[in-house]
């Protein structure tokens, strides 16, 4: 179990990477994305009727928060079945001063961390499907590589942010060219290690030959070789221990 205070380092350290910890960047849209990006991991919310490509994270949170006693407003109650309420960047920032975005906003800034334990929740859940999800010759590999981060201090820090970040990847045909690039591809990338700093090492190295391979498949229209530099230092995080 994680302490109190290394979920909040953990949650705060998400937050850095995704929002600059910037209390204006719980309610956002990035540039080139087709869906808003809400509370400190950057959920994804997608407009209604929009196809999900990238998982439809939001209202998963909100159900969470829910089942955890908080009460939602009315509209974003409705929201949460129906889709995000604005279809483009352009719509959000217009909208960023209405007293429907700052009260989400303040609902987001709240919940920190419950936002954290929900990250920390979903890749507890992701744990043993990543060895099942493999075929047999490749388990023992999986297994010795998320052991050995796992049992590193500061590992569980990487294993839950890169989860956040980038899924778990349990799609095997997911992604461009049927390759995914989820947390299970990096296990699968890492050389073999032993719990240890050089754990964290290799897991940040694997991450970034995954995340390299990601943009070599995409379509070139997407130009994603220009988010590789801010993926870059957020994988060099895992590097340092935070807790």
């Amino acid at each position: 179990m994680l302490s109190t205070a290394e979920l909040r380092v953990i949650g705060d350290q998400i937050f850095k990477n995704e929002g600059g910890g910037s209390v204006d960047k719980l309610v956002h849209w990035n540039d080139g994305e087709d869906f808003a990006s809400m509370g400190i991991g950057h959920f994804t919310w997608y407009p209604a009727g929009r196809s999900a490509r990238f998982g439809n994270t939001f209202p998963e949170l909100l159900t969470y928060m829910q089942t955890k006693g908080v009460r939602l407003p009315g509209w974003l109650e409705q929201a949460k079945n129906s889709g995000a309420p604005w279809t483009s960047k352009a719509q959000l920032m217009q909208a960023k001063h209405t007293p429907q975005v700052q009260e989400l906003q303040n609902l987001l800034y709240q919940t920190r961390m419950l936002q954290a334990q929900y990250i920390v929740d979903r890749t507890r859940r992701a744990m043993p499907k990543l060895v099942n999800n493999t075929p047999g010759q490749l388990r023992p590999h999986i297994s010795n590589n998320l052991n050995a981060v796992a049992n590193t201090p500061g590992g569980w820090y990487a294993l839950i942010d890169y989860t956040n970040f980038k899924g778990e990847g349990l799609n095997r045909s997911g992604g461009y060219n049927g390759q995914n690039w989820g947390l299970l591809q990096v296990l699968e990338e890492m050389r073999p290690s032993r719990p240890g700093e050089p754990a964290l090492h290799e897991f940040a190295n694997a991450a970034m030959r995954v995340l390299e391979r990601r943009v070599r498949n995409s379509p070139p229209a997407r130009n994603e070789n220009r988010w590789l530099a801010g993926w870059s230092n957020r994988v060099n995080t895992y590097r340092r221990i935070p807790v």
